[in-house]
């Protein structure tokens, strides 16, 4: 089934092509080499997703039982640290709502990273890549009280797109994988 399915997605994209005519075809030629795959990948997770194009464009961990949010967040500092990105902020969007209400919310916290060097080179690149900016990733306690963690598919970024000319591409897939380590190793409790 889902060789066929790939079948009809390259055939789609070919149609597309051929009724969209030369710039489509100019495009295709400016994309990183797997950028199809990764296309195919973001659909496959669209459909499962029920449509939701949120569900295609991020990455979601859920979080060892044992795992505390206090274990997360030394996990995230550690490896900010280790890989030179910058803290630039969080968002406790859980505390703000029970300072408001003055009920218990599910915890929901929103932190955010950046390599302030990576990001001026990925703007000069594509200013509406400013619109990204910082990589975040949120904490949210589901209704079962387990904690998920949820950040933008980065491989949409270096590997979907155009082409980005080196440094800025190594630059980019190490930020890529320093947000990749943070989700894996903090889901995990991994200190």
């Amino acid at each position: 089934m889902k060789a066929w399915r790939g079948v009809v997605q390259v055939a789609l994209l070919a149609g597309a092509a051929l009724l969209s005519g030369c710039g489509t075809i100019s495009t295709f030629g400016k994309l990183e080499d797997g950028a199809g795959a990764e296309a195919s990948r973001m659909w496959d997770r669209w459909i499962e997703g029920n449509g939701d194009i949120a569900v295609a464009t991020t990455w979601e961990r859920k979080v060892k039982p044992g795992v505390s949010v206090d274990d997360i967040e030394q996990i995230f500092i550690q490896i900010a640290s280790e890989r030179n990105m910058k803290g630039v902020g969080d968002l406790p969007l859980s505390k703000e709502l029970e300072a408001r209400s003055g009920k218990k919310e599910k915890f929901l916290k929103v932190y955010s990273f950046c390599t302030p060097t990576t990001a001026r080179e990925m703007v000069d690149f594509s200013p509406h890549m400013a619109a990204y900016l910082p990589c975040r990733i949120t904490v949210v306690e589901h209704d079962d009280g387990s904690l998920w963690l949820y950040t933008l598919n980065m491989d949409m970024m270096v590997k979907m797109g155009r082409k980005l000319p080196s440094p800025l591409k190594e630059h980019a897939m190490a930020v890529r994988d320093t947000i990749w380590e943070m989700m894996e190793r903090a889901s995990k409790g991994e200190i």
